[in-house]
């Protein structure tokens, strides 16, 4: 897929397709998205690796990416701004973007860190309905 017919997907939603917490994480967003407007790709993918390139991310970069409105958020910025996306009383979590980003990131890098020490490896998301696996960019 070309890049400029992956920009017209936006919001597009990277992660690590390999961690058990990412993929628990991802299918608890899904069960509470807001619209279902939200497009995904495993970091490691060619989409995700593309805008990985395309916005000038580090290939290693192994965080959750949100490329929205052009731009892309990395870490505690991407997953705030996803709170908007869901329903209930997420959306209120936007009010941590107040407090400093390394403070933030702080705290997401320490759960990073853990992360599949606690949740191990998986080979592929989770069966997913069809309804959203048609917004999988690449997997």
């Amino acid at each position: 897929m070309e890049i400029n017919e992956i920009l017209k997907k936006q919001p597009i939603l990277l992660f690590d397709g390999e961690c058990g917490f990412c993929n628990k994480s991802l299918q608890y967003f899904l069960r509470h998205e807001k619209n279902k407007s939200m497009h995904f790709a495993p970091l490691g993918s060619n989409v995700g690796k593309e805008l990985k390139a395309y916005f000038e991310i580090e290939e290693k970069t192994d965080s959750v990416i949100l490329i929205r409105d052009h731009s892309a958020y990395i870490k505690s910025c991407a997953a705030l701004r996803l709170m908007p996306y869901m329903k209930g009383l997420w959306p209120l979590m936007i009010v941590f973007v107040v407090v400093p980003p390394f403070i933030r990131n702080w705290v997401y890098d320490l759960i990073a860190k853990r992360r599949m020490k606690f949740f191990g490896r998986v080979d592929n998301c989770a069966n997913l309905p069809k309804e959203d696996r048609e917004r999988f960019l690449d997997v």
